[in-house]
């Protein structure tokens, strides 16, 4: 009989994954599908990187870099942060890792031991449950609906830690559904935190893809006791469309960056040297390939939300970043049905809110084409038009 690490076997695979990928095989297989599953740009990777990357294979950028990422990327992400986040990390309190996926992984293995408990709220990403259950701990899941916004208030957070509470992750804007967190809403989670003395993740990958406002605040940044007790965890796939590329990183407290070091130098060892050395041209080089990319993003969101309010049965909580927008289809049935049978029958797939801990929900993303979204939301009114069972609002 097999035998398998415990913590591994009650491991969930990942939802978004699954469906991405029977969505390319039905895809493959000659079908006509609108993925609305996907979890990245649909855009390339800018010319400029690819030619640093290029550039880097031609010149010998090829062998092991230190285990924590060169001190070139490392110092353009130190600038990046004090730019744009008003953040002053030192390189050696950055570790880059493979994609911010990796980044958080490494934290929570590294700071969560057996029966610690992290608190964060559902709607979730998929990942971080299983990550806690990886290293041994709980997850406390704060739940949250369209009548907050989907944000955890200063009440609830209180409500829910306790003594044995070790962390609270943040992801704003959210995956999976576009809100973002602002200044006020910020420093009052984290004047709970500094009373309790709970680290903090601050997961900003969509940091770079907001639509309404130009205000992106980073908790770290609102003094320094919360600094001190907070890692930052970005990346450059969303922003730069360089998912495939695989590099994220993190930064925080010198002390818990060395142990973070430890753990990464007997697990990966250092990310991709080439990728590194494109991700530095990304970091430096002028940033106007990322407005260009949002301002497409915030088009074919309207567009997205215009094509919804057309389906009375459909509601939604208005996005304010990322390329998500969660969707409410308590009034036409069980959405995890619901999403399996849009896939096979009008083939247009959207990932079920369960995988969130959302489970009336459904997750359409909006990096596609205008037309692809126009099409799909028409697919989707039309057949739950025809259901017998949805409620004709």
């Amino acid at each position: 009989m097999l035998h398998v690490n415990r913590r591994i076997k009650d491991m969930l695979g990942s939802t978004t994954l699954a469906i991405t990928a029977r969505a390319k095989d039905l895809a493959a297989q000659g079908h006509d599908v609108v993925n609305f599953g996907a979890g990245e740009p649909d855009f390339d990777t800018p010319d400029f990187i690819k030619k640093a990357g290029i550039k880097a294979i031609e010149s010998g950028v090829t062998k092991y870099t230190p285990s924590i990422g060169t001190q070139e990327l490392r110092e353009a992400i130190a600038a990046k942060f004090q730019k744009d986040n008003n953040l002053s990390y030192k390189p050696n309190q950055i570790v880059v890792s493979c994609g911010a996926k990796h980044s958080l992984f490494n934290i929570i293995q590294v700071l969560i031991d057996d029966g610690d408990e992290v608190v964060f709220q559902a709607p979730y990403w998929v990942s971080y449950p299983e990550m806690v259950k990886a290293a041994g701990g709980k997850s406390v899941i704060i739940p949250t609906d369209a009548s907050s916004h989907f944000k955890i208030t200063p009440e609830l957070l209180k409500k829910y830690i306790t003594p044995k509470t070790r962390m609270l992750i943040l992801n704003s804007p959210s995956n999976p559904t576009g809100v973002m967190y602002h200044q006020e809403e910020l420093a009052r989670l984290a004047e709970i935190c500094v009373a309790a003395k709970i680290y903090v993740i601050s997961d900003e990958i969509y940091e770079k893809l907001i639509y309404d406002t130009n205000e992106f605040v980073s908790i770290a940044s609102l003094g320094r006791e919360i600094f001190d007790l907070t890692l930052t965890v970005n990346g450059v796939s969303k922003a730069y469309a360089m998912t495939g590329w695989r590099i994220g990183y993190a930064a925080g407290p010198l002390e818990i960056m060395e142990y973070i070091k430890k753990y990464q130098d007997h697990s990966t060892s250092n990310p991709t040297s080439i990728s590194q050395a494109a991700a530095v041209e990304a970091l430096k080089a002028p940033q106007d390939t990322i407005a260009q990319m949002c301002q497409v993003f915030k088009k074919r969101r309207d567009l997205m939300l215009q094509c919804l309010d057309r389906v009375p049965q459909l509601s939604y909580i208005r996005p304010e970043g990322a390329f998500y927008v969660f969707c409410d289809f308590s009034k036409v049935g069980d959405a995890t049905l619901i999403a399996k049978q849009m896939l096979d029958e009008i083939k247009v797939a959207g990932i079920p809110g369960d995988s969130f801990g959302a489970p009336h929900y459904i997750r359409f993303s909006f990096a596609t084409s205008e037309a692809r979204i126009q099409e799909g939301i028409s697919r989707v009114a039309r057949w739950i038009a025809n259901q017998p069972s949805a409620i004709k609002v």
